[in-house]
């Protein structure tokens, strides 16, 4: 009822016009040609109503879908950022961009009630790609940003793709600040400069083979990433007496996939899906600080790894009915080591040595049914067990088990409103970087890990209304409610000593309301040709108790509001693609047994200006932090004297800095 009325009440604010077609829209290649799109990437940012989801960083296959589909299969790799796969895809390659809406015969939706499927060219020879990024700060400092070479091509029936990518990059949430200590006993405050620059160094190599194979297809994809980040912090206290404080923080990262991928039909209606995946990461932090005589050093080594086996078999029946059946295992490892000394004594830490392994098993049946053709009816059941053992400083085995049922509901109320409708049982994944510990010696200090973490669960209402405006423009509003079980937030634990510690625990129940608008609304309408405005606003209300303080509260690191708009207006004659993006700030606030933190990153601005010379060549300026404002980035800390439910007046930490302005170019060469 609730979507049908915000559906009239869109609907009688517009004039009518027709929708291009219903249920699966496609837009082919012609439809972004003056437009500027130089890959696959920024084709779907100019696609209305559609907004990218990379998926989630998650164990398992199923779990960490996007809503992009390539030639109407899933990219076989979890590593492998789905924005960084789409920008690889250069516009000569793509034939068309189909967008379906609620599901399709024959279209798994991933879980996702919008998903759009890239088509790509066949025998389309061999391209590549050479590009150089550089950005110069204000302060000085000089980052290439990325070195890029990129190929790909193919020898008849067989297609390849090579990739290559280093570079540098700033953290420009820290630079010069300063930080200001207020003590609750009223003892004189401490004032302090800081001066802290992140550097990050990266390299990315990437490569995949595609063959003919058995009737089907063999896809056989690779990747390894090297990375290397640095952020040391000098402060200057100036008050109540000089004195000098620094902090080391290295991260050494190496990341390995391996995947492959059969697909096979069987018939004109069968189809067979094999996929085959390992991943691995060997990850090493070490963080210091020197800090009123006292020398502290955290060090953690955590070496984890992944193996995915998973098959589908897809059968159409008839244009209105599909359906799909599968299966997929998932093994994780982990075995993390840590060390804590202070003045070179050891401090025994909460799960300090872990080995860690989960082995989950997950069955599933979906089916799509377009009973009309304004509806259709997707439904998916999935059931998951695993078992999860720890071994070292934590000692545990359990099972755990979910049922997990699907239903989404896509109606085409009118010619150019649609409905849906999703009611659905999402069981969250268990990240592993939350059964380690971790620090933050400028901030909140050490965090310790915790390897007996429940999922969590949530039953999940959800209504979207979707309106053209006019041909190309529409609106959505999405409305969502969620009832919350084994919540995973803050906690405190105990070390052998008696030492209390922060982690990740399960803290009960909750709920969570999001109302998200997104539109798109080109401006030629109105004769401003080229013209285009794109944006989301998402609003966040959520509610659990406070394990501490037996209080209501959000969930610690949620953002109440987010928001971005941008701008954007095509001058093809010229060879000029320029825009504005405007990035809106945000809150978030964490809740620890002793101490709250909030994080504040002030709204920021970035426009642009692309010129295109010619096909093959573009060169792109771009100022990241236009507006950049005095204080950009602030961290402010209230440590209370014990538990926060024993009350007290904390001391204020507040920390800010303001990351200087600067300008980057990039300039492209397409082969090809």
């Amino acid at each position: 009822m609730l979507a049908w009325v915000l559906a009239q009440a869109v609907a009688a604010a517009v004039a009518p016009h027709a929708p291009d077609q219903q249920g699966v829209l496609s837009y082919p290649a012609s439809f972004f040609a003056g437009q500027g799109a130089d890959n696959a990437n920024d084709m779907l940012n100019r696609i209305p109503g559609f907004s990218l989801d990379t998926g989630a960083s998650v164990r398992g296959f199923e779990g960490a879908a996007g809503n992009v589909l390539i030639d109407g299969l899933r990219p076989a790799t979890k590593t492998d950022d789905l924005g960084s796969i789409l920008a690889r895809i250069p516009v000569s390659r793509v034939e068309r961009i189909d967008v379906i809406r609620g599901g399709a015969p024959g279209i798994d939706m991933q879980g996702k009630t919008v998903i759009a499927n890239v088509i790509l060219k066949k025998g389309a020879g061999w391209r590549g790609l050479l590009s150089e990024s550089n950005y110069l700060v204000r302060d000085g400092r000089f980052f290439i940003n990325d070195l890029r070479a990129e190929a790909s091509g193919t020898v008849g029936p067989r297609s390849w793709e090579l990739g290559a990518v280093i570079g540098s990059g700033a953290d420009d949430s820290v630079s010069k600040g300063r930080s200001l200590l207020t003590h609750a006993d009223g003892a004189p405050s401490q004032d302090a400069l800081l001066d802290s620059k992140g550097l990050d160094l990266s390299g990315t190599a990437t490569g995949a083979f595609e063959t003919p194979l058995l009737g089907g297809r063999l896809r056989l994809n690779g990747r390894l990433v090297q990375d290397k980040f640095k952020e040391p912090e000098t402060d200057r206290i100036i008050a109540p007496a000089p004195d000098l404080q620094s902090f080391g923080y290295v991260q050494r990262t190496t990341d390995t996939e391996v995947g492959g991928r059969f697909s096979r039909p069987f018939g004109a209606a069968t189809d067979l899906e094999l996929v085959a995946l390992r991943t691995t990461r060997h990850r090493d932090v070490d963080s210091s600080s020197l800090e009123q005589g006292d020398d502290t050093d955290f060090f953690n080594r955590a070496i984890s790894s992944e193996r995915i086996l998973r098959g589908v078999l897809k059968h159409r029946f008839g244009a209105r009915i599909s359906a799909e059946a599968g299966a997929e295992n998932a093994d994780n490892k982990l075995d993390s080591r840590t060390r804590l000394t202070v003045n070179l004594a050891a401090t025994a830490l909460p799960a300090a040595n872990v080995q860690v392994e989960e082995n989950r098993t997950e069955a599933f049946a979906k089916a799509t049914w377009r009973a009309t053709g304004t509806l259709t009816v997707d439904g998916a059941l999935r059931y998951e067990f695993s078992d999860l053992t720890s071994g070292g400083d934590v000692v545990l085995s359990k099972t755990l088990q979910f049922a997990k049922p699907r239903i989404a509901v896509t109606w085409q109320a009118t010619r150019r409103t649609q409905v849906r409708l999703r009611y659905e049982r999402e069981v969250g994944q268990l990240d592993f970087s939350d059964f380690v510990a971790s620090s933050n010696l400028t901030g909140v200090g050490i965090t310790a890990g915790n390897p007996d973490l429940n999922p969590q669960q949530a039953w999940t209402r959800e209504a979207a209304v979707e309106q053209q405006v006019w041909k190309g423009a529409t609106v959505t509003l999405t409305a969502r409610h969620q009832t919350l079980s084994d919540v995973v937030d803050r906690g405190p634990v105990f070390a052998p000593d008696g030492e209390v510690f922060d982690r990740p625990t399960n803290i009960g129940s909750g709920t969570e309301d999001d109302l998200i608008v997104d539109y798109t609304l080109p401006l030629d309408r109105w004769g401003w040709k080229g013209g285009l405005l794109k944006g989301n606003l998402t609003r966040r209300w959520s509610a659990v108790t406070d394990p501490t303080t037996g209080e209501k509260r959000r969930i610690s690191g949620q953002h109440p509001d987010d928001w971005n708009l941008s701008f954007s207006q095509d001058l093809p004659r010229h060879g000029l693609y320029l825009g504005i993006d405007l990035f809106g700030g945000f809150r978030r606030d964490y809740y620890r047994f002793n101490l709250i933190e909030t994080i504040k990153l002030q709204t920021y601005v970035r426009p642009y200006l692309e010129w295109k010379p010619t096909p093959a060549w573009s060169v792109r300026w771009e100022l990241p932090l236009a507006t950049a404002p005095d204080v950009r980035f602030r961290d402010t800390l209230q440590f209370f004297p014990g538990p926060r439910n024993l009350g007290g007046r904390p001391d204020v930490l507040d920390r800010h800095f303001h990351f200087p302005r600067g300008f980057s170019v990039r300039i492209l060469r397409n082969i090809g």
